[in-house]
């Protein structure tokens, strides 16, 4: 048999297993995407798999795996209260004002390249470390900061440009379709 039959049979015999020690540890609605999390990067590292005690070397993929999950939960929850916090300290009287900014920031934002936009996207809107964010952009990690460093140069560019006041970075709340803010946002 070669890898990928193997990996299939490995796959039919173990997916029961391996789900239900994943469903006792995550909520429901993350059970599926956390195997599938682990059986691919079972696929990739197949060649490091003991073929005579798979079962327990999968349910060590998934213990990572969900570590990782659990992590990432974290960091999204503290970035929300971040936010929320942000939000309610920046309620200003005049909402007039603060829509006039958001709606100038976000042309900023859309005066920039599809390239430097991906980046601060990744970096804000994904919250991946710079590693992370490196391999999801294409580059390496040096490479990255060196794009984020310069989007985030050339949207203040675009922003002092529109004329959107200066202050301090703040970070505000974001849309599915585009920035109402973001951590690049001038006030």
């Amino acid at each position: 048999m070669n890898d990928e039959q193997l990996f299939t049979d490995a796959y039919r015999r173990h997916f029961a297993a391996v789900e239900t020690y994943v469903r006792r540890r995550v909520g429901v609605d993350a059970v599926q995407d956390v195997v599938a999390e682990v059986f691919t990067v079972a696929w990739r590292r197949w060649h490091e798999a003991p073929r005579e005690r798979l079962l327990p070397w999968l349910y060590g993929v998934a213990r990572l795996t969900l570590a990782n999950t659990h992590r990432d939960a974290r960091r999204r929850d503290a970035l929300t209260d971040s936010l929320a916090r942000a939000a309610a300290e920046r309620i200003e009287a005049d909402h007039a004002t603060a829509v006039s900014e958001r709606l100038l920031a976000a042309a900023a934002f859309d005066a920039l390249s599809p390239g430097d936009q991906e980046v601060l996207r990744v970096d804000l809107w994904e919250g991946l470390g710079a590693r992370d964010a490196a391999v999801a952009v294409g580059c390496s990690t040096a490479a990255f900061h060196v794009r984020l460093h310069r989007a985030r140069r050339r949207f203040r560019q675009a922003a002092a440009a529109m004329d959107v006041p200066a202050a301090r970075p703040t970070p505000v709340a974001v849309a599915a379709d585009g920035p109402v803010g973001t951590e690049w946002e001038t006030r």
